[in-house]
């Protein structure tokens, strides 16, 4: 049987979404069953074996549907193994301060969880555009470009190193036993 896991995404257009759509499929292609949802509508983690969960920063904090996920679920998340991400610079995708400031954001939102100790930790280039903000950010965004700067090929990697899949049963002489997939 395949481990379960529940990759939940908070998103407030879509970019995050996107990342935890090719994080679960990462981990299916690895042989695990991987649910994604919507971190404000997770009731239970009874059915999972482990949780992913990712939220983009902006304005310096990480998405509030991502607080309100640890909260919500702290008991179930202190007792299974958790990664989380998060969607920080989005403009240069080398500018080396704009990932230092983003790593540190994201300290300081995890800090405020200090009970979670996250299997795996990983911040991602993320997609900034303007024509998707509604008032007000679209008033402080200024004149900015769009961008989108997710490392996909890194956001891969990182998932297909996420839990470990299921061994498969093996026959003597080092063959997958017989109805093994």
């Amino acid at each position: 049987m395949s481990k379960k896991i529940l990759v939940a995404f908070a998103t407030s257009y879509g970019s995050t979404r996107e990342v935890a759509e090719a994080v679960a499929a990462t981990l299916r292609d690895r042989g695990l069953d991987a649910d994604l949802q919507p971190a404000r509508d997770v009731r239970t983690l009874d059915d999972y074996d482990a949780v992913a969960l990712g939220a983009p920063l902006a304005m310096h904090r990480w998405h509030k549907d991502a607080h309100r996920f640890l909260s919500r679920h702290r008991k179930s998340l202190a007792g299974l193994p958790v990664a989380v991400f998060a969607l920080g610079p989005v403009h240069d995708p080398h500018d080396e301060k704009e990932w230092d400031d983003s790593r540190a954001q994201f300290d300081r939102e995890l800090a405020k969880a200090a009970w979670l100790e996250p299997a795996a930790v990983e911040l991602f280039g993320g997609r900034f555009d303007p024509a998707l903000l509604r008032f007000p950010v679209n008033k402080l965004a200024g004149s900015e470009p769009a961008s989108d700067i997710r490392d996909w090929e890194a956001i891969r990697g990182w998932a297909a190193g996420l839990f470990e899949a299921t061994p498969q049963p093996v026959e003597p002489g080092g063959g997958p036993a017989a109805g093994a997939p």
